[in-house]
Formats: structure tokens, C-alpha cells, sequence
């Protein structure tokens, strides 16, 4: 377990899977991330590359051969992860591609995740440099669970998500047996900008938004007010998620997303794809910002 402290935050980042476990403050010692408890959910803050969601069966295509690979791809749990460089402010991890790799994604590059703590924010960076001497193709995002409720004295639906601005975007439902995205949508906000959180609410999986206007959501408690934001602009996609019956919410910040039930299983053209030149570099973050009033 590796530690970055300031004088107001401490987080904890694993090298497996470079994973983010602890939000933690100084002051008063309030934890603000899930403890992943393996009898409900044991992920803490998985990263996801070099896709997000399911594959239709499992597989994808390029170039005329087929490639079988997991659930948000393979850092998660990665082992072969190293730390790159560490900062008084900042840790970064690398992933290399090698052999037993390239057997699954035929794509040779550097993998950089940088956790950045300023003040009662955390930058979580991901830069991809395409290594190779062709085009490579991928998707990157975050998955970060939120401990709800907060405090001792509250209830899970105390809660609510608020975003920037009213929003009229619609989940797009997934199937439940496939884990891929349908033809189906329902209303979520209905003219609001919040979601209540029940414990109900995630029966049918995640809530997917592909057209959000907002590029922030607040973790809002009735009783205790903001309590943290997830900041996302250089994120098209977002997915709000939990186990049914479970004290916590991922929020989701995608450059990606499952395959349609109605997928070719092209890795070039699926949906959210991003495609990077030989030789090049690309980067984006987002942000978590815990209010200051919950640090003392």
C-alpha cells in the first residue's frame, strides 16, 4: 500500500490494479471511499482500460482475428504493475504492455496512472502513450465507490446526486443476462438535476448516460450537505452503480462503453472507441473534491 498525505487528505492506492482504497481525513480520520467488502462488492476504485463494460461474448475483432478479453479489461487486479515515480504531491503507476498481453490486445504501449492530491482534491490522471508503429484502439475510465451514508446517524436514501444543471438524459438500459447495452431507455431526472439514492435503485444495473449536459455530480446528504464531487469534463459517458442493499455508489466516469446487444464486435468502429496515432500520447482526468467542512 502506498500513501500520499497533505494536511488535510491521506489516500491509500495499492499497486495491484494502481487502485485507490482509501480517501481518508487527517483531522478527524472520516473515510470517504467503499472498504470493499468481498461478501458484496470487493472493488474499491478499479481502472478500466482498454475497454469499459462487456464484450459481446466475451470477444472483439481487429483485423480479421478474433481477441477474448474480461469485464473493463485488464488493469484490475493487475499485478505487473509498477510504480513509475512518486512526488511529494503525486504518485504515478505504469503498465507496460508485454507478451502475455499482446496475445489478448495486439497493441504495443505505456499505460500511466497518476493519482495528483491538491488540497481536498485528487486529480486521477490517465495518460496513454501508443508505443507501436500502427494505430491503437481503446477506451479508458474510472470506478470509483463512494462510502453512503457518511455518517453513523444517516440511511442510504438520506442521499441524493446532484448535477450542474437539469438534465433530461435518459439511462440506456442494459440487458441483464449479457451485461451489454440495449435498445432500451428509461427517464431518470425527469426535469430535475437529482437522482435519490434507494437501495432499489440499481436492481436493473447501472444507470448509463451517454448525453449528459453536466460535467459534475455532487454526493449531496439532506442532513449534512455536499459531501464530495466527482468533476469529468474530459468524459463523454458517465455510469452510476452499486449492489443492490449495499452502503456505497460508484460514480463512473467513461471514455467508453459496453457493446450494444447488436454489435459487429469491431474493436475499431465500437461504440466510444478512441483511436491514437504511432507514437502518440493522450491524456484526461477527473477530479474528486471532498468539501472542507467534513475534515474537521
Amino acid at each position: 500500500m502506498l500513501i500520499l498525505e497533505n494536511s488535510k487528505l491521506k489516500i491509500a492506492v495499492k499497486k495491484e490494479g494502481a487502485e485507490l482504497c482509501k480517501i481518508t481525513s487527517i483531522k478527524n480520520g472520516k473515510e470517504f471511499m467503499w472498504h470493499a467488502d468481498p461478501n458484496i462488492w470487493k472493488g474499491y476504485a478499479p481502472n478500466l482500460f482498454p475497454i469499459i463494460g462487456a464484450l459481446k461474448n466475451g470477444t472483439y475483432n481487429y483485423n480479421n482475428a478474433s481477441f477474448k478479453m474480461d469485464k473493463h479489461g485488464f488493469v484490475r487486479g493487475n499485478t505487473d504493475i509498477e510504480l513509475h515515480e512518486q512526488t511529494p504531491t503525486s504518485l504515478t503507476f505504469l503498465l507496460t504492455s508485454n507478451n502475455s498481453l499482446y496475445k489478448i490486445y495486439p497493441f504495443k504501449f505505456n499505460f500511466y496512472i497518476t493519482y495528483l492530491l491538491k488540497d481536498t482534491s485528487l486529480e486521477v490522471i490517465y495518460t496513454v502513450k501508443n508505443c507501436d508503429s500502427k494505430s491503437m484502439y481503446f477506451s479508458v475510465g474510472g470506478h470509483p465507490a463512494f462510502k453512503c451514508p457518511i455518517y453513523k446517524d444517516e440511511n442510504y436514501n438520506d442521499y441524493t446526486l446532484e448535477f450542474e444543471t437539469i438534465e433530461n438524459a435518459k439511462t440506456h438500459l442494459i440487458n441483464m443476462e449479457s451485461g451489454l447495452i440495449s435498445s432500451g431507455t428509461k427517464p431518470v431526472f425527469n426535469g430535475t438535476n437529482k437522482i435519490n439514492l434507494s437501495y432499489d435503485l440499481f436492481n436493473n444495473d447501472a444507470l448509463v448516460f451517454k448525453d449528459l449536459v453536466s460535467k459534475k455530480v455532487t454526493l449531496k446528504s439532506k442532513t449534512y450537505g455536499n459531501i464530495l464531487s466527482v468533476s469529468f469534463n474530459d468524459f463523454p459517458y458517465l455510469g452510476i452503480w452499486a449492489k443492490p442493499n449495499a452502503n456505497y455508489v460508484c460514480i463512473e466516469p467513461w471514455l467508453g462503453i459496453a457493446d450494444h446487444e447488436n454489435t459487429n464486435q469491431e474493436l475499431k468502429t465500437k461504440e466510444g472507441i478512441l483511436s491514437l496515432e504511432a507514437n502518440s500520447s493522450f491524456k484526461s482526468q477527473y477530479t474528486i473534491k471532498i468539501e472542507d467542512n467534513h475534515l474537521v
